[in-house]
């Protein structure tokens, strides 16, 4: 698969090959759909919590008794029906969310999601990423010469450029993300997806060294 790289100017300076087993893989919704509920549900902190009936204070005494009185029959006032009663069916610290998916399933779905990225023209390619100081300006210019500024922008690192960090973070719909950290969520987050030809190498080299692939490819 033959791609354009840019340079930081925006120029197109050479074409590369991709690896088709990794960007031309055929899109499965329900796969991807999977993993990505996985990961929501997996960064839930799952610290709402309420106190039932057995937590509330209070409650030993029978409000009245049993009959004769004409109300209706009740045995503790920590009863949810009362005010300052429990809750019934709340949220507890006690529920789990976390949902395991098999390790080649995710890499599969990851390279669905790179897949369409290609296929629909979002990921930029650059021969490098590189910034003499870490200023806001030149990382704005830089989108700008790359037309992704209309849009929200992911920047895959081949390493930690704390350069390249600083002078994102204060930019609108923009993050940054090791190479080595690629996931299924933030990329669909994200309209564009930039990152240079070393940042492939260690995609490939971290998820995809040691797979076979038996998926249907993109002719």
């Amino acid at each position: 698969m033959k791609y354009q790289v840019l340079n930081q100017e925006g120029k197109k300076i050479k074409e590369t090959l991709l690896p088709k087993e990794i960007f031309g893989v055929k899109i499965n919704s329900n796969l991807v759909h999977q993993i990505v509920v996985s990961q929501m549900s997996n960064k839930r902190a799952g610290t709402a919590h309420v106190k039932d009936r057995g937590d509330v204070r209070g409650g030993g005494k029978k409000p009245w008794r049993q009959k004769g009185l004409g109300k209706a029959r009740h045995g503790s006032t920590r009863s949810p029906i009362w005010v300052g009663g429990g809750v019934s069916f709340g949220p507890t610290k006690e529920k789990n969310f976390k949902k395991k998916i098999p390790k080649k399933m995710r890499r599969l779905a990851l390279s669905m999601v790179l897949s369409t990225k290609v296929n629909d023209k979002s990921m930029v390619l650059l021969d490098e990423l590189k910034i003499e100081k870490p200023k806001t300006k030149i990382m704005t210019e830089i989108l700008k010469n790359l037309s992704c500024q209309k849009g929200s922008t992911l920047f895959a690192l081949s390493s930690l450029d704390k350069d390249v960090i600083r002078a994102t973070r204060n930019i609108p719909k923009t993050k940054t993300i090791q190479a080595k950290d690629l996931n299924c969520l933030d990329l669909l987050n994200f309209k564009f997806l930039v990152m240079s030809e070393k940042s492939i190498e260690i995609i490939k080299e971290t998820f995809f060294k040691k797979i076979k692939h038996t998926y249907d490819i993109i002719n």
